[in-house]
């Protein structure tokens, strides 16, 4: 991913509508397989060190600071591009991931799917979250 001058950030931020509480949701689908790996939130701040830096970095409502992905697991997203839908009020970031995307273990956080005979779990954990954090981990 290139460098993203300060005026391409100005204009990506001016084109994204933040809620009232600053923030915009942002899902991440990785590059090649199309697959949705998470969703999560962003603010201002977040989007501008995701673009400088290139290394993703959502807000933690929870925690209520930026966090960036993979500083406790090492399951590291890098940016390969940032979209900005028709309304600008929600974000797709294509992404590398490293690793697995939820603090489950598994590869995405859409590991449950509807079926007729209920709620069923279509993706086990690839690691598990002891591994990840070293302890048992809520998500942020």
């Amino acid at each position: 991913m290139s460098e993203f001058s300060q005026a391409a950030i100005a204009e990506a931020l001016t084109a994204i509508s933040f809620n009232d509480d600053g923030l915009v949701a942002a899902i991440a689908q990785a590059e090649g397989t199309g697959e949705v790996l998470m969703m999560a939130w962003m603010n201002a701040e977040a989007v501008t060190e995701t673009l400088s830096t290139g290394r993703v970095c959502y807000y933690s409502r929870s925690r209520g600071k930026l966090w960036r992905k993979g500083e406790s697991s090492g399951q590291i997203q890098r940016l390969v591009e940032l979209r900005v839908d028709c309304d600008g009020d929600t974000l797709l970031l294509i992404v590398d991931q490293t690793g697995v995307a939820c603090h489950t273990g598994r590869r995405s956080c859409f590991y449950r799917a509807a079926r007729p005979g209920g709620l069923v779990t279509i993706a086990e954990p690839e690691v598990s979250p002891e591994a990840l954090y070293g302890h048992p981990h809520s998500h942020g």
